[in-house]
């Protein structure tokens, strides 16, 4: 079961997200076959806003210990998809698709899990841009307070219809 916090209006100053998006992220992202085969936990969803943990399996490296620069990518393609979703309305949005991603891979992630940390940077019509940031969590858990080595940076752009 995929656990998430989902903002409710008023508790923090944000709008909800729209519970329709909520299940198009739940149903069409997470439970996809990719993000299970890598583990991908959803771990904050706010409107415009998502964070993802995915854990280090020996199976999503390229050498010894360090983790495939693939597999980070589509970590983020993962995280900005959803974030792009999120803040969408379900009367206007029924899917979407990477139209772009730009990846700067800045520190080998070496035996570590990973958080995929998504903002949108601009929501237009059709097209939403969202940036990504990609960070070692090597205690395996959750990191609220403070992230660890960034890992990798990213600039996605989502089409929307």
């Amino acid at each position: 079961m995929l656990q998430a916090i989902l903002h409710q209006p008023g508790t923090d100053g944000t709008a909800a997200v729209d519970p329709r998006m909520r299940a198009m992220v739940d149903s069409v992202l997470m439970a996809s076959p990719v993000a299970r085969a890598l583990g991908v936990r959803l771990d904050q969803l706010a409107p415009d806003h998502v964070e993802l943990f995915m854990p280090y399996l020996p199976t999503n490296v390229t050498h010894g210990s360090t983790v495939h620069g693939g597999v980070i990518a589509t970590l983020i393609d993962i995280a900005g998809a959803a974030a792009a979703a999120s803040g969408a309305r379900a009367d206007e949005v029924k899917g979407g698709a990477t139209s772009s991603l730009s990846v700067q891979y800045l520190a080998a992630a070496q035996g570590v899990a990973l958080r995929a940390v998504a903002e949108v940077v601009r929501r237009g019509r059709r097209q939403v841009v969202t940036e990504v940031a990609v960070y070692a969590d090597s205690a395996g858990a959750n990191q609220q307070d403070e992230p660890g080595m960034l890992v990798a940076k990213a600039l996605m752009s989502s089409a929307m219809f």
